[in-house]
């Protein structure tokens, strides 16, 4: 078996179906199974991939375990050399399955190789992530990206060729059996946001190297599959702040939260002024001024464990 592709679903009935189909009407030669595990969906997520994809292996879970978790669970069950990863809101386009796998033949070293995102527009999204530091989050990202390309590669450069990056945005990611074996799975405290940072970070430190393949293009439609509510703004910061606890010492982490929270004050004031600006009838400044409030109100209790998403 070449290939093992798993799919986390949570309530995306018909962006699942599309990227089955698409995954089917690429794979060509290619050995491959796919896996699907399910974090208790309430819409016919499930029974639509027993109607109309039997060959999936399908895994149904009573809870939504989260991202990390259920990846885990298929990783548990997988017979190919490699693990593929999609998320449901993603649509494959042509070889670019075939052009990882080539890739990561090719490359010995790749313990895992994500691929190039787009929007339906076809216009490119950042499929490259640098780790968090102080630097990353105390300076203008885009400026870091303009001026020192090679560290901080981003969309806004044309890569013709493969090159080797930190982490790789989770959304379409290969990754190496052997690599998984030798650093383990996915790290179940995150919920969602950050898995393949973590991921990344571990090859890195067990000699294992990590790349971007812009020939393996998939559409994703960014964040359907997840939200952008509050909720999940918050997911985002815990798992970026369990990720500085567990790679950090006290002292480091100190100065990135106060920076992370300084950040979001600005933000918040500039769009208060914004929305003030609009007598308040912009529907959209209310709507990230209400974010960003109940961001600096979860700061202010302490970062308290924000629960799980409803099953």
């Amino acid at each position: 078996m070449d290939i093992s592709i798993i799919i986390v679903n949570w309530n995306t009935e018909a962006l699942l179906r599309n990227c089955l189909k698409s995954v089917y009407d690429t794979m060509g030669s290619l050995q491959c199974e796919i896996i699907v595990v399910d974090n208790n969906s309430h819409d016919r997520s499930v029974s639509m991939v027993k109607e109309e994809f039997p060959d999936v292996v399908l895994i149904s879970n009573s809870e939504n375990r989260g991202f990390a978790a259920a990846n885990n669970q298929g990783f548990a069950v997988m017979q190919g050399r490699y693990a593929l990863l999609l998320n449901s809101d993603t649509v494959v386009i042509s070889r670019a399955v075939h052009e990882l796998l080539s890739f990561m033949e090719s490359n010995p070293d790749a313990g895992m190789a994500g691929g190039q995102l787009l929007n339906e527009d076809g216009s490119r999204q950042n499929s490259i992530a640098n780790f968090p530091t102080l630097l990353t989050m105390s300076t203008n990202l885009s400026l870091l990206e303009y001026l020192f390309p090679g560290t901080f590669p981003s969309k806004r450069y044309d890569h013709p060729d493969p090159i080797e990056i930190e982490s790789a945005v989770g959304a379409c990611l290969m990754v190496r059996k052997e690599a998984m074996d030798t650093v383990g799975w996915f790290d179940e405290g995150y919920f969602f946001f950050f898995e393949e940072t973590d991921w990344a970070h571990r090859m890195r430190l067990a000699g294992w190297r990590v790349y971007h393949v812009p020939a393996a293009r998939v559409i994703h439609l960014q964040g359907q599959s997840i939200g952008h509510n509050v909720g999940s703004r918050i997911q985002f910061y815990r798992s970026r702040y369990r990720f500085l606890r567990k790679w950090h010492g006290p002292v480091y982490n100190g100065f990135m939260g106060a920076v992370i929270v300084g950040r979001l004050v600005v933000n918040w004031l500039f769009t208060l002024l914004a929305t003030a600006a609009t007598v308040f009838m912009n529907r959209s400044l209310r709507g990230k001024l209400a974010v960003y409030s109940r961001l600096i109100l979860w700061h202010l209790k302490g970062c308290p464990d924000p629960g799980l998403p409803p099953s």
